[in-house]
């Protein structure tokens, strides 16, 4: 590997920014190295499955590079809904990756991605229509968890996860319905602020009422301060959007938080498993917090037993997991069938057909009350909640392979997998995994912290204090 690559490999992107701002580099040179580090580890990762290098070197060499804050630096997007004019999109489908269609303009975050300077190499793996936490579509196999080859890197945005971790790029879109961001980055280490609903548009073609938000996952909670910056904000037509924050989220990280009353969830809420490895990630997190000066207790929201929980996020889910099926319709200008979609995800399309009118209006409903009943646990004192992100380490790869004669295995072993997540994407609420723990496997589990709605602020106050006093950025996979 050149001493470029080498030297670049583990420098967040707010450091090679300002080696482009200082004319030590050039962006052209920053993404050769990005390019030289994904030919060398993706063959074993399968993070990477469009490549758009010889795009991305025209972009690198454009004089007129926009001059944003991460202007230079190689940048990866999820395959995943994120439409980039000119370039191929599939959505972890097989048949939209063999029809190859070219998208003729960019959802509008791609445009801010754009804005802010990053050169955008390629696309990130993906499970199709981003319906499982783990990423091993069926068009493009399975993503390798770096830091165990034979565990998966978390889902849906694993491909991201796994670039990120292995040091191919510092930080690459990701998004999370569910925990697609969150699951992740507890999987490999990494830093994964899922949003407020309504932080960051989803236009034009999606809307901000639905479960998924997007943004990043990152080494530093610097790098994902700065991108939220750069792309926060509504779009045209937006239906919700999220209070506007007092000053930029940068200017966040190193901020004193003050002593914050902090909630303790320490158990499974609903009685299901959890891992004693996050059981012992979590609460070496709660004696952190404390010896910052932050008051701990256990404490949390009692709507977070309920037992039915489930199955209202899954008809919200299912229906979702339908009208992606018609938009995959639509694009290849057929009505898709079972032999276009993977097991999984075509017994939920089934299940919406079954469902009427009034049964999602009624789940709405019930979302909607959750949503209430989890947001007053905030309203009623509290700052934050501190949970495990995810139920168990890195699973293996093979608990999550689709089985024809049980088509929805995967999606609940993916249940029990992801059980502390979908409650935010439910409430709206902002969440972030933080890579705090290692079991003795050296393998990475994330911890969770949610604060109140619009309060991202507060999140990276605790994010970066905590990654000042317990760095993390020494521990990198062995796989290099």
């Amino acid at each position: 590997m050149t001493g470029l690559a080498e030297e670049t490999r583990w420098m967040d992107a707010t450091d090679q920014a300002a080696l482009v701002a200082t004319g030590e580099v050039t962006p052209s040179e920053l993404l050769e190295a990005a390019i030289e580090r994904i030919e060398e580890s993706d063959p074993v990762l399968n993070a990477v499955v469009i490549e758009w290098f010889d795009h991305a070197r025209t972009v690198a060499a454009d004089p007129g590079l926009p001059d944003g804050p991460f202007r230079g630096v190689p940048f990866l997007l999820k395959d995943l809904y994120t439409s980039f004019a000119g370039q191929t999109l599939s959505n972890g489908n097989v048949a939209l990756k063999n029809a190859g269609k070219i998208d003729a303009a960019d959802t509008t975050l791609v445009s801010r991605f754009k804005a802010a300077g990053l050169v955008i190499a390629g696309r990130t793996n993906s499970p199709e229509m981003g319906s499982l936490p783990t990423t091993q579509p069926l068009a493009w196999g399975p993503t390798r968890n770096p830091w165990a080859l034979d565990r998966t890197p978390g889902g849906s945005s694993g491909g991201a996860a796994a670039a990120v971790a292995a040091g191919m790029v510092p930080v690459a879109n990701a998004s999370d319905g569910g925990g697609s961001i969150r699951i992740p980055a507890s999987c490999c280490g990494l830093v994964g602020l899922k949003p407020s609903q309504g932080r960051i548009t989803v236009g034009p073609l999606r809307a901000e009422v639905g479960l998924g938000v997007e943004l990043c996952v990152s080494r530093t909670v610097r790098d994902t301060a700065s991108l939220l910056d750069a792309v926060r904000g509504p779009g045209v037509g937006d239906t919700v959007i999220a209070p506007t924050p007092q000053r930029p989220y940068l200017e966040e990280v190193g901020a004193e938080p003050g002593r914050l009353r902090i909630g303790l969830l320490d158990v499974h809420p609903r009685g299901g498993f959890l891992h004693e490895d996050c059981v012992a990630a979590v609460r070496s997190a709660a004696s952190m917090l404390e010896s910052l000066g932050h008051s701990v207790e256990p404490a949390w929201p009692t709507c977070l037993a309920d037992t039915t929980l489930q199955q209202k996020f899954m008809a919200l889910w299912a229906t979702q997991m339908a009208m992606a099926a018609r938009g995959f319709s639509q694009t290849l200008g057929r009505q898709v069938t079972a032999d276009d979609i993977e097991p999984v995800n075509w017994a939920l399309i089934e299940r919406a057909q079954d469902l009427s009118a009034v049964d999602y209006a009624a789940a709405e409903n019930a979302v909607y009350a959750f949503r209430r009943a989890l947001q007053q646990w905030w309203a009623d004192g509290w700052d934050l909640l501190l949970s495990p992100t995810v139920a168990e380490p890195p699973l293996p790869l093979s608990e999550f392979e689709n089985n024809p004669e049980h088509p929805t295995a995967p999606m609940r072993r993916g249940g029990e997998f992801a059980a502390f997540t979908p409650p935010f994407n439910m409430s709206g609420q902002p969440a972030i995994s933080l890579p705090l723990h290692r079991n003795a496997e050296g393998l990475p589990i994330g911890v969770q912290l949610a604060a109140a709605y619009g309060r991202e602020e507060v999140l990276i106050r605790v994010a970066a204090q905590l990654e000042s006093a317990h760095p993390w950025s020494s521990y990198r996979p062995a796989m290099q």
